[in-house]
């Protein structure tokens, strides 16, 4: 193999996951867990914040997006096959070839891990400007760190169920004309 074409040492054949049904399931299950524990979070602040808070401040719009922008950094990153990422010529993950395709699906996959990374660092940007610069205390604080917790549980659903989606069963069958 010419290794004059490769960015890194390693191949792309050291990241094939085993194959296993179970191991799919609870992938796909504990991403599930994570998923409905993000979003109870930032509904629970929000019921807080209208209802049981006894400060002025509330969950506002500027605390929903976000959670917004992980939600479709999730979708983004989800609808995006890994089989898509290793469809060149030659097999390598950043290689020259042929199949725009593939580079097409790695810059959609690079967008959405962004937004992903842009709603966790948006909850961060929230809880310093909206409640640590003006020195509240819990439980006040505790909404915004309960949006940092909700994006951090929604990017880690999204790259748990991505990873487990793509483990091939044992006996699944790939037909291709």
């Amino acid at each position: 193999m010419d290794q004059s074409n490769h960015l890194f040492k390693f191949n792309a054949s050291l990241f094939k996951l085993p194959k296993s049904a179970k191991l799919r399931a609870f992938g796909v299950y504990l991403a599930g867990a994570l998923y409905a524990i993000g979003f109870w979070l930032i509904i629970d602040a929000a019921i807080f914040s209208k209802t049981v808070n006894a400060s002025v401040v509330h969950v506002t719009f500027v605390d929903w997006i976000p959670f917004i922008c992980s939600l479709l950094g999730m979708l983004i990153v989800n609808l995006i096959e890994k089989s898509n990422l290793f469809s060149d010529s030659n097999n390598s993950f950043l290689s020259n070839g042929t199949n725009p395709n593939a580079w097409a699906a790695r810059v959609i996959l690079f967008f959405g891990f962004s937004l992903l990374a842009g709603g966790l660092a948006g909850s961060f940007m929230v809880l310093i400007l909206k409640f640590l610069l003006k020195h509240y205390s819990f439980p006040t604080l505790g909404m915004g760190v309960s949006n940092i917790v909700c994006n951090l549980c929604i990017m880690l659903s999204c790259i748990v169920l991505w990873l487990s989606q793509n483990i091939e069963d044992e006996y699944s069958y790939s037909l291709a004309l």
